[in-house]
């Protein structure tokens, strides 16, 4: 079974970054076949053997695992448990790790993979009990994933360590560089740095609203260079938006200062009002990157451009069995999908990708989700258009490409128009003219029409310094409890202390 399980009774190849599956093979006789985790503790001696010995043993089962899906999950413990060094095996990997075969054995990786394999799961609070319980030596457990699930890790150091001392900064926090101006901009997609800048210029514009006085331009910037770092901000498990770090100019001094700017996505889900009597709709978004195991989008924040391909998500509770109607209309109200979706008893979530047409117009979209053609709710998501190709300035010629919306503004093959008198969403004339305006535009007159698009689904909470600074009222972000330069004592790690605990 466990031969069967990890394929090795099968040929693999890996090419052109995919593991290619090309037939059926024998496992080669006398030998006992063993594995289970990759993660595992290798003696010295063990590991001079398996390097350097020429052992038929050794040379037959590297050519053996050279073909193999999964060759860290079963070479070395096949090949010590028929080595002279079999003796030195412990049967028991000493971790826990966080199965649950319903979700993580959904064939996420057909796309790279010709093989239909198990991932763990992450470890969430109601599954505390499973440290409390085990009835073997345990020395580590996985996954864990703090932008998964904080909260299980911070109840698991409480358990092994016991409680921060009350007050402690930090505790529910959770900050993730995503960017790092070492990184090099040339790592970012155009459609995060055309964002990142935008996130920048709100926070700019929110020092002037909040700490600008009249005839004093101490709290006035200009924008200069590229973001210097992104992190995704998380508190109490909940995503609290990018902060981003970058360089300005006081217009007082005309010295260059690094400030931090927090901004936040905007509530977008809205249920119908007056509500309908259909209750089992609890949340929609759109985003890319779906992780059906943990249920999330990978890309935080739902940064989209034109030639990006959303998915649309919805959350759901128990209830009968039902139909409900999934409508996307772009932003001068061409609908550009429609779809039924059945919505079993049992179902939590359900996601689906249109097969759209490129370039998707950009501007804000909206999902309608109807029963029985009556709305229930409908959500918001933004498309942004580009300031930037190829981390450069965009020039016109690409911007009319990107951001004129599809060919023959047809999404589909199947066309919708049909609906728009139906569903009351009409098409005007002057907004798809002012849309072609928006196409042509490059420069100054584009950022303010990204800046305008940007600032109706995000908003700018909080901006600091991180280090001097010409503006009297504004913070130091070290003293800020949002900023990722303020405190996070969870995250500081010292010397390792005589008992071998760490606090």
């Amino acid at each position: 079974r466990f031969i069967r399980k990890q394929g090795l009774d099968r040929l693999f190849l890996e090419c052109d970054t995919h593991m290619w599956r090309l037939g059926d093979r024998r496992i080669p006789e006398g030998i006992t076949v063993d594995g289970g985790s990759d993660w595992f503790l290798l003696n010295r001696k063990f590991v001079e053997y398996v390097t350097f010995s020429n052992d038929d043993l050794v040379t037959k089962m590297k050519r053996f695992y050279s073909y193999t899906l999964l060759p860290a999950e079963s070479f070395f413990h096949t090949v010590l448990e028929n080595s002279p060094y079999c003796d030195s095996m412990v049967d028991n990997n000493l971790r826990i790790t966080n199965w649950n075969r319903k979700l993580g054995c959904k064939c996420q990786y057909k796309h790279i993979v010709d093989w239909c394999g198990c991932s763990p799961n992450d470890f969430k609070p109601a599954d505390f009990h499973r440290f409390q319980q085990t009835a073997r030596p345990t020395f580590f457990a996985r996954k864990f994933e703090a932008v998964v699930n904080q909260e299980i890790i911070g109840q698991l150091d409480y358990y092994l360590y016991g409680n921060y001392p009350s007050g402690t900064p930090g505790l529910r926090s959770y900050w993730e560089n995503v960017y790092d101006e070492p990184d090099g901009v040339h790592t970012l997609s155009d459609v995060a740095l055309t964002m990142y800048h935008a996130f920048s210029r709100m926070g700019l514009r929110r020092a002037e609203a909040s700490f600008h006085a009249a005839g004093d331009n101490s709290c006035r910037y200009y924008p200069m260079g590229h973001p210097v770092s992104v992190h995704l901000y998380f508190l109490a498990d909940r995503f609290q938006g990018f902060l981003i770090r970058h360089h300005a100019t006081n217009l007082a001094v005309s010295k260059l200062e690094t400030l931090e700017t927090w901004v936040m996505p905007k509530k977008v889900f809205k249920i119908a009002s007056p509500p309908s009597d259909f209750g089992r709709l609890q949340f929609s978004e759109i985003g890319t990157e779906w992780d059906a195991k943990e249920r999330l989008f990978r890309n935080f924040g739902g940064l989209l451009g034109p030639t990006d391909e959303p998915v649309g998500m919805q959350k759901w509770g128990k209830g009968p069995n039902v139909t409900v109607t999934v409508i996307w209309v772009d932003p001068v109200n061409v609908i550009a999908a429609t779809y039924d979706i059945l919505i079993e008893s049992s179902a939590e979530f359900t996601h689906y990708k249109p097969p759209l047409n490129l370039p998707l117009r950009p501007g804000v979209w909206t999902i309608k989700i109807l029963h029985h053609w009556v709305q229930v709710a409908e959500t918001k998501f933004l498309v942004t258009p580009l300031t930037f190709s190829n981390r450069q300035p965009i020039k016109q010629e690409e911007a009319m490409k990107y951001h004129s919306g599809p060919p023959k503004n047809a999404y589909m093959e199947q066309s919708f128009q049909g609906l728009n008198p139906v569903l009351n969403i009409p098409i005007s004339a002057a907004r798809m003219d002012q849309a072609k305006r928006n196409a042509g535009l490059v420069g100054a007159r584009l950022e303010a029409w990204v800046d305008s698009l940007v600032s109706s689904v995000w908003s700018a909470v909080d901006i600091c310094s991180t280090g001097p600074t010409a503006c009297p009222v504004m913070q130091g972000c070290a003293q800020t409890a949002w900023s990722s330069l303020s405190p996070d004592p969870k995250s500081e790690l010292g010397p390792v202390k005589p008992d071998g605990r760490l606090r």
